[in-house]
């Protein structure tokens, strides 16, 4: 299978936690998506996934993707979520990795380095926040209605505007209105608490507690988090890199055709 990619569960507390796998060095690296996975979780995602980011598979990476425990309980803050992660890293059998977080899971990997130091070698976080902040709450609120109001195209056009650069909303403009018409979710409760989760993740006075050397990946375009985000979470972990691309917004993971060597230049 391409890059030996693999789609697995784990049982967890009674709950269900889909993730996928691919490559397969011997160098361990975990993937935490944003709050996307609110809407689709990995199951059944690993080929995508794998192609998109192959560069790690071939740089001698085994990467885990894992997704947020199902069903998700009300009130579920980021700080469990990075317990959750702990506990599948136990299950999978992988006593350390390097973290790549992005958006939501660049916070619960601030969790997870701050509360399991030993589990991570090398951080990664990408457009994240260190709290929810002015610009959070700015947001998601919005998606927030338009998801108690089962408007999913809605949801799906507002973060595309707010997520892209103008030159790739510009290039892509037919094909944006098809972001709506596919993986619509039953409902849209796990978005919701997910969401929740966003506006209430609050780790800016635990930051100095992070022992692992750190890389942060912000936009200076970025209208979900907004660019200080990432400069507040360089100013608080002590001996951290920071790196901005001017040009891009919270999509810059995606945008960026130098963002996964960026990450393994860091890794080394």
């Amino acid at each position: 299978m391409l890059y030996n990619a693999r789609n697995g569960r784990l049982s967890l507390d009674g709950a269900v936690v889909h993730y996928l796998q691919f490559g397969k060095g011997d160098k361990h690296l975990l993937m935490l998506p944003g709050p996307g996975d609110g809407l689709k979780t990995a199951e059944g995602m690993a080929l995508p996934v794998a192609y998109q980011y192959r560069a790690f598979a071939k740089a001698g990476y085994t990467v885990t993707l894992i997704s947020r425990r199902e069903p998700l309980p009300e009130g579920f803050p980021t700080r469990d979520m990075a317990a959750d992660i702990a506990a599948c890293m136990d299950q999978l059998g992988i006593p350390q990795t390097d973290v790549l977080g992005v958006s939501q899971g660049g916070m619960i990997a601030q969790w997870l380095a701050i509360d399991h130091p030993e589990r991570v070698r090398k951080l990664v976080l990408a457009v994240t926040a260190p709290n929810g902040n002015e610009t959070l709450h700015a947001v998601v609120p919005r998606w927030m209605d338009m998801a108690r109001q089962d408007d999913y195209p809605g949801i799906m056009m507002d973060t595309a505007q707010k997520s892209y650069s103008e030159a790739y909303l510009r290039k892509n403009r037919l094909f944006l209105p098809l972001l709506g018409k596919v993986g619509k979710p039953k409902d849209f409760t796990r978005f919701l608490r997910m969401a929740e989760a966003c506006l209430t993740h609050d780790a800016a006075a635990q930051l100095g507690s992070i022992t692992a050397p750190t890389l942060i990946i912000g936009g200076e375009q970025d209208k979900i988090v907004g660019a200080e985000a990432s400069r507040q979470l360089h100013a608080g972990i002590a001996g951290s890199e920071l790196y901005m691309y001017p040009q891009y917004g919270h999509a810059a993971y995606e945008e960026a055709k130098d963002f996964c060597s960026r990450v393994m230049g860091f890794l080394g």
